[in-house]
């Protein structure tokens, strides 16, 4: 296809509707936006194509072509070329997005470093992309770097109070010191004071330790994390040690997707259907007081038949259940990671084409910047929460607290 440098749209009208394409709103669409390309790129050389001018600057060198999603489909938009220069219409076309761009910068880095060259090599092909010099690298990472940094470092007070946050952490491999190691990334998502969802830091550690998540949560404190009622996580001692050291006065609720997988562990296997079963139930109940009094009845069924079952689940019964402290409208969103689990698949999809990151600093480049892109998604979203529901939950947890502190004092 190329780009008409003079359009007459009498002529272009009349021979689309002789045509009686199906396609002639995406057609004549194409055309239009083919000639304007044209114009442009004419008004850049300083002369009309293929026209012998004093005031030409710079000559055509075909096209290259490049695909445009629209409301009346994809077009193939021709973009003119030059012999001296370049020319992209930024009017029309987003260059690259952060994510993307960040996945070629770190494989091109990894290219670079020579790891895994043949399959790379496979990788930049299948990506598009012919050769990237280690300055054009160098460039794209550093204006990455700082968006990235901009973004992990943002003050958090002005859109809090965040009532309900979730914490989990992805194992990802990472060449060091000759070796491949696997190094801990840590994510923290909350729900703002507006009823939206928000990423709120990442951070690689070595291991995933106390002292890895007391440092990240004191950083997100730091920043101006606040009004936390509730933190969302698995029950990694450290994890859950650092929430309470860090955030004084939220609940914990302990995933009761990673639990019912710990439950299994210490179930015998042609029991699990009916423990599985029993603990389901909990989770249908219509209220409180309902989810309590089945926790009870749960707790009967296993007391004689699966003892170890039963102690368990009874000892994990208050950080299971913290979500009925919240209004009933709000479990399905805090009862569980699942969420943040969805979000990890997403980080996942980007760092399986990588396979092995080349240093720390390319994870937190692509994971940052992948958080970034979602982070402005769910701004433009509808809200996670209405604002009726997070008034409730705060107010909810306000007097939950006051009848802890009134029942301890009498």
């Amino acid at each position: 296809m190329t780009a008409l440098s003079i359009l007459d749209p009498a002529r272009a009208l009349d021979q689309a509707l002789g045509e009686a394409s199906p396609d002639l709103l995406r057609e004549l669409m194409g055309t239009v936006l083919n000639a304007l390309l044209s114009a442009d790129a004419d008004n850049v050389c300083g002369a009309e194509y293929g026209k012998t001018s004093p005031e030409r600057v710079n000559q055509r060198n075909g096209f290259r072509h490049r695909d445009l999603d629209t409301r009346v489909g994809t077009l193939d938009v021709a973009i003119p070329k030059l012999r001296q220069g370049t020319y992209f219409p930024d009017w029309l076309l987003e260059r690259r997005k952060r994510a993307e761009t960040a996945l070629i910068s770190v494989v091109a880095t990894c290219y670079l470093l020579g790891v895994s060259t043949r399959r790379m090599d496979r990788l930049v092909q299948s990506l598009g992309i012919d050769g990237l010099s280690k300055s054009q690298v160098s460039r794209m990472a550093a204006d990455l770097d700082e968006q990235v940094r901009l973004f992990r470092t943002r003050p958090l007070d002005d859109a809090g109070p965040f009532t309900f946050v979730a914490m989990d952490a992805l194992a990802l491999k990472v060449r060091e010191q000759g070796r491949v190691v696997n190094v801990a990334c840590m994510v923290a998502t909350g729900v703002n004071g507006d009823g939206h969802r928000e990423v709120l830091g990442v951070q690689t550690s070595t291991t995933e330790t106390g002292p890895a998540w007391n440092t990240f949560i004191a950083d997100l404190v730091a920043r101006g994390l606040g009004g936390v009622k509730l933190v969302t996580s698995d029950a990694h001692a450290g994890l859950v040690e650092a929430i309470a050291a860090n955030l004084p006065g939220a609940c914990w609720q302990r995933c009761r997707t990673h639990f019912a997988v710990n439950l299994m562990g210490v179930t015998p296997k042609v029991s699990w259907p009916w423990v599985k079963t029993l603990l389901q139930s909990v989770f249908d109940q219509p209220d409180a007081e309902a989810v309590q009094a089945q926790y009870d009845r749960v707790l009967t069924n296993l007391e004689t038949q699966l003892p170890a079952v039963h102690d368990y689940l009874d000892a994990a019964r208050a950080d299971l259940l913290a979500f009925t402290g919240f209004p009933k409208e709000a479990w399905r969103q805090i009862w569980s990671n699942n969420p943040n689990e969805r979000l990890n698949k997403e980080i996942r999809r980007r760092t399986d084409v990588v396979g092995i990151f080349p240093n720390r600093d390319a994870i937190i480049r692509l994971v940052g910047a992948v958080l970034a892109e979602q982070n402005d998604e769910w701004a433009e979203q509808h809200r996670y929460l209405s604002l009726d529901i997070l008034a409730r939950a705060r107010a909810s947890s306000i007097t939950d607290t006051t009848e802890t502190i009134a029942a301890i004092a009498a």
